[in-house]
């Protein structure tokens, strides 16, 4: 049994339903405010100084910036990851999705919050102003969805996409392609003295990774799998239901419809039983 596993059995109740559709509808939240109020999105964002000084909240609210800018693509970007997330969202399980993203956030405010202390006791505060005034502030949605994509990927490697709508491609190639574009941010970030980004990026990378080998050993479920299990629990649930009458034929008991007579028939081998639309139409056992 998996670490995971054993955390869903304590505390799966916790879980987040629709977690996908409340992050799409943050980011959409966010494009509002950046269209109609663009400077209302520096009050949401991921600050350490600002943290310190009591705007605790900017440790969740910088999950409402968009991972991109506005733009006529925006539709089918939010659509693509609602798709996936739903996907992930689906065959993981509530509580396990719930644990991917809350550790992706968690990940980069501990990462923020420590590259910020470091930088300041050796002495670079001013580097920070300097990104802070230029709108950097480390932190982004962008690589927590590219952590998304990863695990997309990683789960689903046959699946097939159009690149540009026209390319067929697996989708373990686009997360490879994905993996070396982040190595290459970790380095271009590093050689730019850029260490909030570069951290951002390396605790979506982390956060994958860690989910990739507390889940190790757990069968992959397709979510047609998923839904076909709680269909089979579903009718499994109903068949323990004790009932004193059933027909033989369509399967109603007097809990389907209180006003159904049931009836033995004597012209059948054994005992079987028929509802009233059944009793005179059957063929008999014999």
């Amino acid at each position: 049994m998996d670490f995971l596993t054993k955390l869903e059995r304590k505390y799966g109740k916790y879980a987040i339903p629709n977690l996908t559709l409340i992050l799409i509808s943050g980011f959409i939240l966010g494009y509002l405010i950046e269209i109609f109020m663009p400077e209302g999105l520096q009050l949401l964002a991921m600050n350490p100084e600002k943290i310190l000084h009591g705007q605790i909240y900017r440790l969740v609210t910088w999950v409402v910036i968009p991972p991109s800018s506005a733009s006529i693509l925006v539709i089918i970007t939010l659509f693509f990851y609602f798709s996936i997330g739903r996907t992930l969202e689906n065959s993981w399980g509530d509580f396990r999705y719930t644990v991917y993203i809350l550790s992706g956030i968690i990940f980069t405010d501990i990462g923020m919050m420590g590259t910020y202390l470091i930088m300041h006791l050796m002495g670079q505060s001013q580097l920070l102003d300097m990104y802070y005034q230029a709108g950097l502030y480390g932190a982004s949605t962008y690589y927590l969805c590219m952590s998304m994509f990863l695990a997309y990927a990683f789960m689903f490697p046959d699946m097939q996409v159009l690149l540009y709508f026209i390319i067929p491609i697996k989708v373990k190639w686009l997360g490879y392609l994905d993996i070396a574009y982040l190595l290459v941010m970790i380095l271009q970030y590093g050689y730019m003295h850029y260490y909030t980004g570069m951290v951002t990026v390396i605790m979506s990378v982390l956060n994958f990774i860690l989910f990739y080998f507390m889940s190790k050993g757990k069968t992959k479920m397709t979510p047609a799998q998923r839904k076909r299990k709680r269909k089979y629990k579903q009718q499994v649930r109903q068949s323990q239901i004790l009932t004193r009458h059933k027909c033989a034929i369509c399967g109603q008991t007097e809990l389907d419809n209180p006003n159904l007579e049931f009836r033995y028939c004597s012209r059948c081998k054994g005992n079987y039983e028929y509802c009233q639309n059944h009793l005179f139409t059957h063929e008999h056992k014999r």
